[in-house]
């Protein structure tokens, strides 16, 4: 991975966008950062991560809501991925595994945010979004292993 590629995926994970706008993509990047703050404001996200990081998790998930914040996960990994992509990072077959199965985890993750405990703990609707990131990468590395071993 090159230097330039990863600080546009880590500026991308800061905002969806900012990527783009150093990749001089400026309407996608714009048009990332405007979705982005749609998305935050009518899911109250930028509420419940506050809610949730002083502990009231409960109050997190009522302030939620979720027909919003369903549409987050794509619109965030799609970000960090095409700002990664169009950087020059992402060369390798399939690349782009690891990215969309870190969206649909964390989608799943979103889903059941609200009533999934692990370990009889409850995290809401910003912590268990951002656990399940880490079976979803994994699980699309070991996919994109398997698919380019069989295509070769």
């Amino acid at each position: 991975m090159e230097k330039s590629s990863t600080e546009k995926l880590f500026w991308s994970i800061a905002l969806p966008g900012f990527g783009q706008i150093l990749n001089q993509r400026y309407i996608k990047g714009i048009t990332l950062i405007l979705l982005e703050f749609l998305v935050n404001i009518q899911a109250n996200f930028n509420l419940a991560i506050l809610l949730s990081f002083q502990g009231d998790i409960p109050s997190s998930i009522e302030v939620t809501n979720y027909q919003w914040l369903m549409f987050y996960p794509c619109l965030y990994f799609f970000s960090i991925w095409d700002a990664f992509k169009d950087a020059g990072g992402g060369k390798d077959p399939f690349s782009f595994l690891p990215f969309v199965f870190a969206a649909y985890f964390v989608t799943i993750g979103t889903i059941y945010s609200g009533e999934m405990t692990i370990f009889g703990v409850l995290f809401g609707p910003v912590f268990l979004p951002m656990i399940f990131v880490i079976p979803g990468v994994f699980i699309g590395l070991i996919v994109k292993k398997y698919i380019t071993f069989f295509v070769k």
